[in-house]
């Protein structure tokens, strides 16, 4: 007996249609029974639930943190939890300091106007306020020193690692004076990005002994969701 090969290759047109031996004479035209879901339907946003939490499985990622709000979506892995459980204290005790922004973002100067930029857009899309060198150091200023202000005026720092990164480090640049301050508090999150923490450790064992986020296991979108729960203090 002729099978329909319409769950396989689709009804869609007539010429499938006419090229399927089982369906191409039935009732003297095409007429197939098999039904195609409609992504309009009702059930589009559970399927769209499931294959999140799908994602989100195959990671790892099945905990919520104990600073999430109530009703998020952001899940985490295990390591994530522990990396990011420490810098959310410092953050609890740094919340009430006046004039405080929640994010100083370290990176390197190669990056101010690609990934670094990118991952700055998307902090300030999740309403985080962020200190950044292309929109916070004004000309004339001594660059060290509102690096130190920066610092001094944030809930936590973030180091974007890239290759450009990793080149500055070895070269001892301004990366490096702003990296051993950070890695002096538990203030640092660390975000890999086109890199790994094979190589990062290769030239900065202090830095890459830190765990931190990977653009390679979640996107930068997701990061930045991520940043902007552990930064949230709810009153």
């Amino acid at each position: 007996m002729a099978r329909c090969t319409a769950p396989v290759n689709g009804h869609r047109t007539a010429s499938a249609a006419e090229n399927c031996p089982a369906c191409r004479n039935r009732y003297g035209g095409y007429r197939s029974s098999y039904s195609y879901p409609s992504y309009n339907d009702s059930n589009s946003s559970s399927k769209r639930t499931t294959s999140s939490g799908n994602y989100n499985s195959s990671k790892g990622r099945t905990q919520k943190a104990s600073w999430s709000k109530s009703g998020s979506s952001i899940y985490y892995t295990s390591a994530e939890i522990n990396t990011l459980t420490p810098v959310r204290k410092v953050v609890e005790k740094r919340a009430e300091k006046p004039d405080i922004r929640d994010v100083f973002l370290c990176h390197a100067w190669d990056d101010r106007k690609e990934s670094a930029l990118e991952l700055y857009d998307f902090l300030i899309s999740n309403s985080i306020t962020v200190w950044f060198s292309e929109k916070d150091i004004p000309l004339g200023t001594s660059f060290l020193r509102e690096i130190d202000k920066g610092l001094a005026k944030s809930k936590i720092g973030i180091v974007l690692v890239t290759p450009s990164f990793l080149k500055r480090v070895q070269n001892e640049g301004v990366a490096e004076k702003e990296l051993s301050a950070l890695l002096a508090t538990d203030q640092l999150v660390p975000i890999v990005h086109n890199t790994t923490y094979d190589e990062l450790r290769d030239v900065s064992p202090l830095l890459g002994s830190r765990n931190g986020l990977d653009t390679q296991e979640d996107t930068m979108g997701n990061i930045a969701k991520k940043l902007a729960e552990l930064i949230t203090v709810y009153k």
